[in-house]
């Protein structure tokens, strides 16, 4: 099988274990990463040139895509909406959605053709109940990326192609560990990249257009 996962960056985040663990069961892993430093340039850049570069560096592999993972994105406060800067609003909207939307866009073809996998990132903060004081950008492009996901799903049924998006509390990696408080109860890396593998596989062939909660 041959998968792609988007946002593997840096030591102790989701993605390379995410990546690990496809390539332990046998997957050729693409991975797309951009430094940490980019991250704000990161949707400008995307609306000028789109992911067409990626697709076509896909198909030096063959013109299947079995998986696609789309993990890029990112989390920051944007504070009580009626004080927030609308371009911090947009910058998480669009590094979380645009980034899914754009590579969903360049790669579904290939997905299509290998009656493939799409899987999404939103966060337990999407689900009913959930906190949303100060972080309405991040809820609201958590929600849009639902709302694209079950867009996919419907659009890909007649063909094979079968999406969902995982809902994750907090997840153990560097960087919440650094920053959020020490009773937090985490979700770790292992148990995300073993759902995700599960929906990459034949095994979760029925299952489609669902948002999986994973919490502790």
């Amino acid at each position: 099988m041959l998968s792609l996962i988007t946002g593997v960056g840096s030591r102790g985040q989701v993605g390379e274990i995410v990546a690990a663990a496809l390539a332990r069961r046998g997957d050729t892993v693409l991975v797309v990463s951009r430094g940490e430093d980019e991250v704000r340039d990161r949707a400008a850049e995307l609306v000028a040139a789109g992911y067409a570069r990626l697709a076509v560096s896909v198909r030096e592999h063959g013109d299947q895509l079995d998986a696609l993972v789309n993990l890029a994105g990112g989390f920051a406060p944007t504070g009580p909406v009626a004080d927030s800067d609308p371009a911090a609003f947009d910058r998480i909207f669009r590094i979380n959605v645009t980034t899914a939307y754009l590579t969903t866009r360049a790669l579904f073809p290939l997905v299509k053709a290998a009656r493939g996998s799409i899987v999404y990132f939103a966060s337990e903060a999407v689900l009913e109940g959930q906190p949303a004081r100060g972080t309405a950008g991040y809820v609201a492009a958590k929600t849009a990326v639902v709302a694209l996901m079950r867009s996919v799903a419907d659009e890909g049924r007649e063909h094979g192609v079968r999406a969902n998006a995982l809902a994750p509390a907090s997840i153990r990696t560097t960087t919440n560990e650094a920053s959020m408080p020490r009773e937090t109860r985490y979700v770790e890396r292992e148990e995300v990249a073993s759902v995700v593998a599960f929906l990459c596989s034949p095994s979760a062939s029925a299952l489609t257009g669902q948002v999986i909660r994973l919490r502790r």
